[in-house]
């Protein structure tokens, strides 16, 4: 199944206008003459950050995926202001250091009109300062808390994915009423899992419940049997979420450890992303509770929007590469990149975007976005963007591994994932 893909509703008059009068004669023209009234021809050139290698080559891998497959379809369309949309990818090696001179490479030597991608949270923090000096609109997609925390600059924004303070609030309630109140957490020992740390510890907190061990791991390890003696007596729930290429032998040996009677489980999937369910020594999963940003599984109330974007990114129901059920996705992330991508190219278009000059009416347009509706675009659920923080927040869902597939068990609202601004970057000069 082919189709074109939607608008939401809520778009801009001017995109509304451009959209009627290029609709009439666009389809029937061949791709190069649909760019030929833009100011011109020159194409936008998208600087991607890519983990293609290091801790986050996975998520690079996927990420690289499903940036190719929107910027094709964005092409199709006509590409952004009457331009074609290139992606100009540099690895970062999942490196701080090396991320920042990527971002200088991306905006002096390839000319690139804005930066774009990156996830791990230790190189955007040590990546979006030089975005800043530089004045190159960086989006991020992360998850970590840095962008709305303030802790960045203008120029850094989150717009298609949502961050971990807004996602371990709206999964503390579930936890507390429905797992048990005294936790014990494992994290990666690093900016993303000290987000976890801080902000799900004060969440659970005010659900009267307790962290009584906080386990930190650093992100490289490769053997995580001696950490788990630390983990008390009377905890009633292992809160986990680990990356890099180890979370399966970081799952098999907690299962080892534990034997059938085991605490009750909670995960965020970055724990098995990119790992199939299926492999052996994960059995001890099954009844366990997962966080995951998209569903991996196609669920019974799947909405065409996700079946579209599968569809696209040639991933198949259980979320696995169409060509080899054992490249499994990073599915609950790697929607950010579609998504930020549909945004960059609606703040273009409201900007009018032509070139660099142009940048500072790019920042402003975006930080004016403000709702997004379900749809092709935004195939992981409707969000709102803060202007002011430069983050989106969004529904989250819980699934419990059932028969060995993770089955969607509760969504929150968008308001579960609120909290009040801790910074209003639209007071920073461009």
């Amino acid at each position: 199944m082919t189709r074109k893909i939607t608008e939401p509703a809520g778009q801009t008059r001017r995109g509304a206008l451009r959209t009627l009068a290029a609709g009439a004669g666009a389809a029937a023209l061949p791709l190069w003459a649909r760019y030929a009234q833009a100011q011109t021809s020159e194409p936008i050139r998208v600087g991607f950050q890519v983990h293609r290698t290091g801790i986050g080559a996975a998520y690079g891998r996927w990420y690289d995926r499903t940036t190719q497959a929107a910027a094709k379809l964005i092409n199709e369309a006509g590409g952004i202001n009457g331009r074609p949309l290139e992606i100009v990818a540099e690895d970062d090696g999942t490196d701080a250091k090396r991320g920042a001179e990527v971002v200088e490479k991306l905006a002096t030597q390839l000319r690139c009109d804005v930066g774009f991608g990156t996830l791990f949270s230790h190189v955007v923090i040590g990546s979006a300062p030089r975005a800043g000096e530089l004045k190159l609109p960086y989006f991020v997609v992360s998850e970590g808390h840095h962008v709305a925390s303030g802790m960045l600059n203008r120029w850094t924004l989150q717009p298609g994915i949502t961050d971990v303070k807004s996602q371990v609030q709206a999964m503390a309630p579930y936890v507390s009423s429905t797992l048990g109140k005294k936790v014990t957490m494992i994290f990666p020992d690093f900016a993303f899992g000290h987000d976890h740390r801080d902000y799900f510890t004060a969440a659970l907190e005010a659900q009267g419940g307790q962290v009584l061990e906080h386990i930190a791991i650093p992100p490289t390890e490769t053997s995580f049997t001696r950490y788990f003696p630390r983990i008390p007596r009377d905890t009633e729930v292992i809160y986990h979420v680990m990356v890099g290429p180890a979370v399966l032998t970081f799952v098999k040996e907690l299962g080892e450890f534990f034997g059938p009677s085991r605490p009750e489980l909670f995960g965020f999937i970055d724990s098995l992303e990119a790992v199939s369910l299926a492999s052996p020594g994960l059995e001890f999963l099954d009844g366990s509770y997962f966080w995951e940003g998209n569903p991996r599984y196609a669920q019974s109330d799947q909405t065409s929007h996700d079946a579209f974007f599968r569809e696209q990114v040639g991933v198949d129901e259980n979320g696995a590469s169409v060509s080899d059920p054992d490249d499994v996705s990073t599915y609950a992330h790697m929607f950010g990149c579609w998504e930020t991508l549909y945004v960059i190219k609606k703040g273009m278009e409201i900007a009018g975007y032509q070139g660099p000059d142009d940048r500072a009416a790019l920042i402003e347009a975006v930080e004016g976005i403000g709702e997004m509706e379900l749809s092709d675009q935004h195939p992981q659920g409707a969000k709102r963007f803060n202007g002011k923080t430069h983050q989106a927040f969004g529904h989250q869902y819980i699934s419990q591994v059932q028969g060995g597939k993770l089955i969607k068990v509760h969504t929150t609202s968008i308001e579960d994932t609120l909290y009040p601004d801790e910074v209003d970057y639209t007071t920073q000069s461009l």
